[in-house]
């Protein structure tokens, strides 16, 4: 039964229903009951594995197919009807050319199938920064799933009512087919289409989809932001908490730092730390004049190899119950997951990711096809379950954000931490971001990337005109705008090794910024914005010398040239669609340079 009368909605559900033919349909209402009916169903035609339920509580093990095991840059395209409005970074077709293809694709590919409609809320319902969608799929998978990352039923319609304002999602497996794999956002269309997938990142379609590639193009139109940020409060001692939003290109320990525990000393000092957001950020200026972020999400998708209780411990007590794991390691001894940097000890009963057997005397650490779990495996867990969940996180409002964080991994370039001089040399940092590739990555180690503001795979439109976006923000924000900040934890000595600590004592940096953002903490003025005195950052416990901290607050001038050299070429793939501000920055950076 419907759990609306809103008829855009029933007559779009109707003409895709018309299009691919299920055998029924199924309204998800989220409640516990259908859950577990559908939980049920899915251990039974082979979908789903139930976990041991004593020591993993209501989670599952769920395997995709080899062909599908990560998000496909290279099948995702922004459908607008001009293709400068999709911009140089973005791949591109024409609307009606591709809802064609994409239907003929999808046709008839739910029968012998349910159909089954997923109201959901991206944000607290009711919010103000809020945003509705109906996700159709073909799959329990995609259902379980949106029901743990999102809020998902009856509500969510009464609140949306009659309005035309909701994000149509459309998922239909088909034959998974590598070949005819698409995932399509028709930003003007408020429409996201994918098909021939099955794995989270490409039918979860709330999540990248809609909560920043369709939302990033709703932003620029409405006046807001929609940003692949963490969203973390620092409680002092005094109990007063200050937030702050961060991007990070992946590898870079964005959930780390979403979910820090400060250093026994701090802690024992009395500061705390909660997680908001572990990936995405929607902002709003608020009645006061000020910057405020929701987490539109409500549960994470995260990554599991290297997911431990020293890594991030609160990661992993997220996934004690509620959860559904994909493509990790199967322990048939008692039935829990394991994947890579668990722990070590390696499982000797045990079915890896792909169905077989796993041999653990095969396993080589350097060759991922020895690996039990899939390297981009992943858990889904409730947001609820985490131990540092703020108590702001389901806030109608949001929480005020004081500071915006840019970081990357930089082996020589980018200080431990410096602060922009104003929001327009902020924009021009986050516009340069970068990292540099890992032994992880594909391809050559310490090659420099490109991923302005971490957004290259996930703006939905033209990144000259999110760039104007960002800058237009800081007009409307004026003197109350966030101060911008960019981290580098990653500078390395002559061996390669990491000079700083890194994980909880990114604490002391993090304390360094709100200081900075509240006029209690000097800077020195240099070429590329204000980094700390070198006293000013608390080094108490730690078994790092003053001096080794004065080396990774340097500007290197040959370095820096280098870099400003590579942010030119960055730059010319805009051509003159992008701002002259930050064409100004850039020449007032080379300047600065040429003065060291």
């Amino acid at each position: 039964m419907a759990l609306t009368t809103n008829k855009s909605i029933l007559d779009w559900i109707d003409e895709k229903a018309e299009l691919v033919k299920p055998d029924k349909i199924i309204w998800i209402d989220g409640s516990k009951e259908q859950i577990e009916a559908l939980r049920a169903e899915a251990c039974e035609t082979g979908e789903m594995i139930k976990l041991n339920q004593e020591l993993l509580p209501d989670c599952y093990l769920h395997r995709t197919k080899p062909n599908d095991v990560a998000r496909v840059e290279d099948r995702t395209f922004i459908c607008t009807r001009k293709e400068e409005d999709a911009g140089p970074t973005n791949h591109w077709c024409d609307p009606q050319e591709m809802y064609k293809r994409l239907y003929d694709i999808a046709r008839d590919s739910y029968k012998g199938r349910t159909m089954y409609v997923i109201p959901y809320s991206m944000g607290p319902i009711g919010s103000p920064l809020a945003k509705a969608g109906i996700e159709i799929t073909d799959s329990i998978y995609v259902v379980l799933n949106m029901c743990i990352m999102t809020r998902v039923g009856k509500a969510v319609m009464d609140v949306l009512g009659d309005s035309n304002d909701w994000v149509r999602g459309f998922h239909a497996k088909c034959d998974v087919d590598k070949e005819k794999r698409y995932i399509c956002q028709f930003p003007e269309d408020n429409t996201i289409i994918s098909v021939n997938s099955a794995y989270g990142g490409n039918v979860l379609l709330g999540k990248k989809c809609f909560a920043l590639r369709i939302a990033s193009y709703q932003g620029w139109k409405e006046g807001w932001m929609a940003e692949h940020m963490l969203i973390v409060g620092i409680e002092n001692p005094q109990g007063e908490v200050k937030y702050i939003a961060a991007a990070f290109p992946s590898a870079c320990g964005k959930t780390n730092l979403a979910m820090l525990i400060p250093p026994k000393y701090l802690r024992d000092k009395g500061y705390k730390v909660w997680t908001v957001g572990d990936d995405i950020a929607w902002m709003r200026i608020g009645e006061d004049g000020r910057l405020y972020a929701i987490n539109p999400e409500n549960g994470f998708f995260g990554v599991a190899p290297g997911t431990n209780e020293k890594s991030n411990f609160n990661a992993l007590a997220s996934t004690k119950k509620g959860a559904i794991f994909t493509n990790v390691c199967h322990k048939l001894d008692d039935n829990t997951v394991w994947w890579e940097g668990l722990n070590k000890d390696l499982p000797t009963d045990a079915i890896d990711w792909k169905g077989e057997r796993w041999d653990p005397s095969k396993f080589n650490k350097a060759d991922k096809s020895t690996c039990a779990a899939h390297p981009n495996s992943r858990f889904t867990a409730p947001a609820e379950n985490c131990p540092c969940l703020s108590s702001e996180f389901n806030s109608t409002t949001g929480v005020p954000i004081s500071a915006i964080v840019f970081g990357g991994r930089r082996a020589k370039c980018a200080p431990l931490v410096y602060q922009s001089r104003d929001w327009e040399n902020g924009v021009f940092i986050g516009s340069t971001m970068a990292s540099e590739t890992t032994a992880a990555a594909a391809g050559a180690v310490g090659v420099v990337r490109r991923d302005p503001m971490a957004m290259l795979p996930f703006c939905g439109y033209n990144m000259s005109y999110y760039f104007r976006h960002w800058l237009e923000m800081g007009k409307r924000l004026g003197d109350k705008a966030p101060k911008i900040f960019n981290v580098n934890w990653f500078r390395t000595d002559d061996e390669g090794n990491f000079i700083w600590p890194g994980f909880g004592d990114n604490m002391r940096v993090l304390n360094w910024i709100i200081d900075r953002c509240e006029g209690k903490a000097d800077a020195v003025e240099t070429a590329i914005g204000y980094v700390p005195k070198a006293e000013d950052i608390d080094l108490t416990d730690l078994d790092l010398d003053i001096d080794t901290l004065r080396s990774i607050l340097k500007i290197d001038k040959a370095t820096w040239e280098k870099e400003a050299a590579e942010i030119e070429e960055h730059y010319k793939k805009f051509g003159d669609k992008l701002p002259e501000e930050l064409r100004a920055q850039l020449d007032k950076l080379e300047a600065n340079i040429a003065k060291l």
